[in-house]
Protein backbone atom coordinates (compact mmCIF):
# COMPACT_ATOMS: atom_id res chain seq x y z
CA UNK A 1 0.00 0.00 0.00
CA UNK A 2 1.23 3.43 -0.87
CA UNK A 3 0.62 6.06 1.23
CA UNK A 4 0.18 9.58 -0.25
CA UNK A 5 1.31 12.37 1.15
CA UNK A 6 1.69 14.54 -1.96
CA UNK A 7 -1.10 15.47 -4.36
CA UNK A 8 0.25 14.53 -7.96
CA UNK A 9 -1.54 16.00 -10.65
CA UNK A 10 -1.52 14.01 -13.84
CA UNK A 11 -1.42 15.48 -16.89
CA UNK A 12 -5.20 15.78 -18.74
CA UNK A 13 -6.51 15.04 -15.44
CA UNK A 14 -9.15 17.19 -13.44
CA UNK A 15 -8.39 16.44 -9.53
CA UNK A 16 -11.48 18.05 -7.22
CA UNK A 17 -9.59 19.40 -4.05
CA UNK A 18 -10.57 21.29 -1.43
CA UNK A 19 -7.68 23.32 1.19
CA UNK A 20 -7.93 23.35 4.98
CA UNK A 21 -4.45 26.01 5.27
CA UNK A 22 -1.36 26.99 3.27
CA UNK A 23 2.08 27.96 3.90
CA UNK A 24 4.54 29.61 2.08
CA UNK A 25 8.05 27.57 2.60
CA UNK A 26 11.61 27.89 1.61
CA UNK A 27 12.79 24.78 0.24
CA UNK A 28 16.12 23.35 -0.97
CA UNK A 29 16.02 21.71 -3.98
CA UNK A 30 18.02 20.29 -6.84
CA UNK A 31 18.51 22.75 -9.75
CA UNK A 32 18.01 20.59 -12.77
CA UNK A 33 20.23 22.53 -14.96
CA UNK A 34 23.08 22.70 -12.90
CA UNK A 35 22.75 19.98 -10.69
CA UNK A 36 23.69 22.41 -7.92
CA UNK A 37 21.28 22.89 -4.18
CA UNK A 38 18.82 26.05 -5.01
CA UNK A 39 16.59 27.52 -2.90
CA UNK A 40 12.93 28.14 -4.18
CA UNK A 41 9.74 29.19 -2.28
CA UNK A 42 6.37 26.98 -2.48
CA UNK A 43 3.08 27.51 -2.12
CA UNK A 44 1.82 24.65 0.22
CA UNK A 45 -1.77 23.72 0.88
CA UNK A 46 -3.23 21.09 3.33
CA UNK A 47 -5.41 19.42 1.60
CA UNK A 48 -8.43 17.40 3.50
CA UNK A 49 -10.49 16.56 0.68
CA UNK A 50 -9.25 14.71 -2.72
CA UNK A 51 -11.89 13.23 -5.41
CA UNK A 52 -14.81 14.16 -2.78
CA UNK A 53 -12.99 11.74 -0.24
CA UNK A 54 -10.99 12.98 3.13
CA UNK A 55 -7.67 12.72 3.00
CA UNK A 56 -4.54 14.38 4.66
CA UNK A 57 -1.74 15.47 2.07
CA UNK A 58 -0.31 18.55 0.45
CA UNK A 59 -0.44 20.41 -2.73
CA UNK A 60 3.24 21.91 -3.19
CA UNK A 61 3.50 24.33 -5.89
CA UNK A 62 6.86 26.27 -6.96
CA UNK A 63 5.20 27.85 -10.33
CA UNK A 64 4.67 31.33 -9.77
CA UNK A 65 2.17 31.39 -12.55
CA UNK A 66 0.05 28.15 -11.02
CA UNK A 67 0.80 30.17 -7.67
CA UNK A 68 -0.56 33.41 -8.92
CA UNK A 69 -3.91 31.30 -10.10
CA UNK A 70 -4.50 31.42 -5.67
CA UNK A 71 -3.66 34.56 -4.68
CA UNK A 72 -7.00 36.51 -4.05
CA UNK A 73 -8.09 33.40 -1.90
CA UNK A 74 -4.82 33.34 0.26
CA UNK A 75 -5.29 36.69 2.31
CA UNK A 76 -8.37 36.12 3.88
CA UNK A 77 -7.90 32.10 3.57
CA UNK A 78 -11.39 32.23 1.58
CA UNK A 79 -10.44 29.17 -0.35
CA UNK A 80 -11.90 27.51 2.81
CA UNK A 81 -14.97 27.83 0.81
CA UNK A 82 -14.60 26.34 -2.21
CA UNK A 83 -13.08 23.23 -3.94
CA UNK A 84 -10.74 23.65 -6.92
CA UNK A 85 -10.57 21.72 -10.33
CA UNK A 86 -7.22 21.65 -11.27
CA UNK A 87 -6.26 19.87 -14.55
CA UNK A 88 -2.50 20.07 -16.07
CA UNK A 89 -1.76 20.33 -19.47
CA UNK A 90 2.04 19.78 -21.05
CA UNK A 91 5.31 19.17 -19.64
CA UNK A 92 8.40 20.98 -18.39
CA UNK A 93 8.19 25.16 -19.61
CA UNK A 94 5.29 23.72 -21.23
CA UNK A 95 2.95 23.18 -18.35
CA UNK A 96 -0.43 24.95 -17.98
CA UNK A 97 -3.11 24.73 -15.24
CA UNK A 98 -6.82 25.77 -15.18
CA UNK A 99 -8.21 25.99 -11.72
CA UNK A 100 -12.03 25.99 -11.55
CA UNK A 101 -13.33 27.57 -7.75
CA UNK A 102 -16.58 25.64 -7.44
CA UNK A 103 -18.35 27.70 -4.06
CA UNK A 104 -19.05 24.40 -1.28
CA UNK A 105 -22.50 23.70 -1.50
CA UNK A 106 -23.01 23.73 -5.23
Amino acid sequence: MVLQNYVILQEGKPTRLHFRDHVIMTKTITDPTSLQPASRNTLDFDVDRLGGHEVTSKLSIMAEKFAGMFQPYLADKSYVNYDFIITVQGEGFRRNWTVQAIPLGW
